[in-house]
Protein backbone atom coordinates (compact mmCIF):
# COMPACT_ATOMS: atom_id res chain seq x y z
CA UNK A 1 0.00 0.00 0.00
CA UNK A 2 1.95 2.83 -1.32
CA UNK A 3 1.67 6.52 -1.01
CA UNK A 4 2.12 9.07 -3.52
CA UNK A 5 2.40 13.38 -3.46
CA UNK A 6 0.74 15.07 -6.61
CA UNK A 7 2.29 18.57 -7.18
CA UNK A 8 -0.24 20.22 -9.57
CA UNK A 9 0.95 22.77 -12.08
CA UNK A 10 3.10 24.74 -9.95
CA UNK A 11 4.59 26.84 -13.31
CA UNK A 12 5.46 29.95 -14.66
CA UNK A 13 2.36 31.02 -16.05
CA UNK A 14 0.33 30.27 -12.87
CA UNK A 15 2.56 32.01 -10.45
CA UNK A 16 3.23 35.92 -10.01
CA UNK A 17 4.37 37.45 -13.25
CA UNK A 18 2.63 34.41 -15.46
CA UNK A 19 -0.46 34.89 -18.00
CA UNK A 20 -2.74 33.39 -15.29
CA UNK A 21 -1.12 34.47 -11.94
CA UNK A 22 -2.56 33.24 -9.02
CA UNK A 23 -1.81 35.84 -5.78
CA UNK A 24 0.43 33.53 -3.79
CA UNK A 25 1.75 31.07 -6.25
CA UNK A 26 5.47 31.57 -5.44
CA UNK A 27 4.75 31.35 -1.91
CA UNK A 28 3.08 27.71 -2.52
CA UNK A 29 5.83 26.92 -4.80
CA UNK A 30 8.46 27.63 -1.55
CA UNK A 31 6.45 25.67 0.77
CA UNK A 32 6.26 22.78 -1.33
CA UNK A 33 10.02 22.97 -2.32
CA UNK A 34 10.34 23.14 2.30
CA UNK A 35 8.14 20.46 2.66
CA UNK A 36 10.09 17.98 0.41
CA UNK A 37 13.19 19.02 1.96
CA UNK A 38 11.79 17.08 5.03
CA UNK A 39 9.22 14.35 3.43
CA UNK A 40 10.33 13.09 0.12
CA UNK A 41 10.96 9.66 1.45
CA UNK A 42 7.71 9.46 2.98
CA UNK A 43 6.24 8.97 -0.50
CA UNK A 44 6.86 5.76 -3.13
CA UNK A 45 5.62 8.65 -6.16
CA UNK A 46 6.02 12.08 -6.36
CA UNK A 47 4.32 13.25 -9.70
CA UNK A 48 4.32 16.89 -10.72
CA UNK A 49 2.16 17.77 -13.82
CA UNK A 50 2.27 20.87 -15.98
CA UNK A 51 -0.30 21.97 -18.32
CA UNK A 52 1.82 21.54 -21.39
CA UNK A 53 -0.33 23.08 -24.46
CA UNK A 54 0.45 23.44 -28.20
CA UNK A 55 1.24 26.51 -30.03
CA UNK A 56 -0.03 26.14 -33.18
CA UNK A 57 -4.02 26.16 -32.31
CA UNK A 58 -6.67 27.13 -29.71
CA UNK A 59 -6.11 23.72 -27.73
CA UNK A 60 -9.91 22.60 -28.26
CA UNK A 61 -11.25 25.58 -27.66
CA UNK A 62 -8.95 26.31 -24.35
CA UNK A 63 -7.31 29.21 -25.84
CA UNK A 64 -9.49 32.67 -27.02
CA UNK A 65 -8.44 36.15 -27.84
CA UNK A 66 -11.65 36.52 -25.48
CA UNK A 67 -11.71 34.12 -22.92
CA UNK A 68 -14.78 33.57 -20.45
CA UNK A 69 -12.34 32.47 -17.98
CA UNK A 70 -14.75 29.44 -17.45
CA UNK A 71 -14.15 27.11 -20.70
CA UNK A 72 -11.98 29.13 -22.68
CA UNK A 73 -8.40 31.11 -21.15
CA UNK A 74 -5.58 33.50 -22.57
CA UNK A 75 -2.71 31.41 -24.08
CA UNK A 76 -0.63 30.21 -21.25
CA UNK A 77 1.81 27.33 -20.52
CA UNK A 78 2.79 26.61 -24.31
CA UNK A 79 5.31 24.06 -24.69
CA UNK A 80 8.60 24.90 -24.59
CA UNK A 81 8.06 28.46 -23.38
CA UNK A 82 8.97 30.03 -19.86
CA UNK A 83 5.75 30.11 -18.65
CA UNK A 84 5.58 26.00 -18.79
CA UNK A 85 8.33 25.34 -17.26
CA UNK A 86 8.50 24.83 -13.23
CA UNK A 87 8.06 28.20 -11.34
CA UNK A 88 11.96 28.92 -9.83
CA UNK A 89 10.73 28.68 -6.33
CA UNK A 90 9.68 24.88 -6.72
CA UNK A 91 13.07 21.93 -6.43
CA UNK A 92 11.49 19.93 -8.55
CA UNK A 93 14.39 17.25 -8.27
CA UNK A 94 12.36 14.72 -5.87
CA UNK A 95 10.04 14.13 -8.53
CA UNK A 96 9.90 11.25 -9.68
CA UNK A 97 7.54 11.28 -12.39
CA UNK A 98 6.15 14.24 -14.66
CA UNK A 99 3.00 14.36 -16.11
CA UNK A 100 2.09 16.46 -19.15
CA UNK A 101 -1.29 17.10 -19.62
CA UNK A 102 -3.85 19.64 -22.22
CA UNK A 103 -1.55 18.65 -25.32
CA UNK A 104 -3.95 19.95 -28.07
CA UNK A 105 -7.60 19.86 -25.94
CA UNK A 106 -8.42 21.34 -22.22
CA UNK A 107 -7.29 19.32 -19.00
CA UNK A 108 -7.58 20.34 -15.84
CA UNK A 109 -7.02 16.68 -14.16
CA UNK A 110 -3.39 15.60 -14.04
CA UNK A 111 -5.05 11.62 -14.82
CA UNK A 112 -5.58 13.18 -18.50
CA UNK A 113 -1.91 13.62 -18.78
CA UNK A 114 0.90 11.15 -19.42
CA UNK A 115 4.57 11.26 -18.25
CA UNK A 116 7.48 11.14 -20.40
CA UNK A 117 7.18 7.35 -21.34
CA UNK A 118 4.04 7.94 -22.05
CA UNK A 119 2.42 5.81 -18.77
CA UNK A 120 -1.19 7.29 -17.88
CA UNK A 121 -1.26 8.44 -13.73
CA UNK A 122 -3.77 5.32 -13.35
CA UNK A 123 -1.33 3.10 -15.04
CA UNK A 124 2.08 4.25 -12.62
CA UNK A 125 -0.56 4.71 -9.56
CA UNK A 126 -1.51 1.01 -10.17
CA UNK A 127 1.70 -0.48 -10.90
CA UNK A 128 3.38 1.03 -7.61
CA UNK A 129 0.33 -0.06 -5.44
CA UNK A 130 -1.03 3.46 -4.64
CA UNK A 131 -3.35 3.56 -2.04
CA UNK A 132 -3.06 6.92 -0.85
CA UNK A 133 -2.49 10.07 -2.43
CA UNK A 134 -1.47 14.27 -0.66
CA UNK A 135 -2.06 16.78 -2.47
CA UNK A 136 -0.62 20.04 -3.02
CA UNK A 137 0.17 23.01 -6.13
CA UNK A 138 -1.90 25.56 -8.19
CA UNK A 139 -5.11 26.12 -8.12
CA UNK A 140 -7.30 24.83 -5.81
CA UNK A 141 -10.86 25.71 -7.29
CA UNK A 142 -9.38 24.19 -10.96
CA UNK A 143 -6.45 21.90 -11.61
CA UNK A 144 -6.27 20.96 -7.72
CA UNK A 145 -10.24 20.17 -7.62
CA UNK A 146 -10.17 18.12 -10.83
CA UNK A 147 -6.69 16.25 -10.29
CA UNK A 148 -7.79 15.49 -6.94
CA UNK A 149 -11.53 14.34 -7.59
CA UNK A 150 -10.34 12.25 -10.19
CA UNK A 151 -7.84 10.33 -7.67
CA UNK A 152 -10.84 10.02 -5.61
CA UNK A 153 -12.85 8.15 -8.64
CA UNK A 154 -10.31 5.97 -9.52
CA UNK A 155 -10.29 4.67 -5.48
CA UNK A 156 -7.30 6.40 -3.39
CA UNK A 157 -7.59 7.52 -0.48
CA UNK A 158 -6.83 11.33 -0.52
CA UNK A 159 -5.56 14.28 1.36
CA UNK A 160 -5.02 18.13 0.42
CA UNK A 161 -2.34 19.66 2.11
CA UNK A 162 -4.61 23.18 2.71
CA UNK A 163 -1.24 25.18 3.47
CA UNK A 164 0.68 23.61 0.02
CA UNK A 165 -2.37 25.00 -2.52
CA UNK A 166 -3.58 27.78 -3.77
CA UNK A 167 -6.69 29.30 -5.83
CA UNK A 168 -7.68 31.90 -8.30
CA UNK A 169 -10.48 33.43 -5.54
CA UNK A 170 -11.36 32.73 -2.11
CA UNK A 171 -14.56 31.97 -2.85
CA UNK A 172 -14.24 29.29 -5.10
CA UNK A 173 -11.35 27.74 -3.45
CA UNK A 174 -13.35 27.54 -0.38
CA UNK A 175 -16.07 25.70 -2.41
CA UNK A 176 -13.94 23.49 -4.49
CA UNK A 177 -12.43 22.14 -0.80
CA UNK A 178 -15.98 21.79 0.45
CA UNK A 179 -16.59 19.82 -2.41
CA UNK A 180 -13.34 17.64 -2.16
CA UNK A 181 -14.60 17.23 1.56
CA UNK A 182 -18.16 16.50 0.48
CA UNK A 183 -16.43 13.64 -1.84
CA UNK A 184 -14.32 11.72 0.77
CA UNK A 185 -10.87 14.12 1.01
CA UNK A 186 -9.04 14.55 4.32
CA UNK A 187 -8.27 18.50 4.33
CA UNK A 188 -5.31 18.85 6.34
CA UNK A 189 -1.96 20.62 6.73
CA UNK A 190 0.99 19.50 5.83
CA UNK A 191 3.52 17.78 8.40
CA UNK A 192 6.34 20.10 10.22
CA UNK A 193 9.97 19.48 9.37
CA UNK A 194 10.93 15.84 9.65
Amino acid sequence: MGKALFIVDVQNDFTEEGALAVAGGDAVAAGISRFLGGHAGDYDLIVASRDWHDATNDNGGHFSETPDFVDSWPVHCVAGTAGAEYDPELDATAVTHHVKKGQGKPAYSLFEGVTDDGETVEQLLDAHGIVDVDVAGIATDYCVRASALDAISHGRHVRILTDLVVGVAAESSEAALAELAHAGAELVSSPGPA
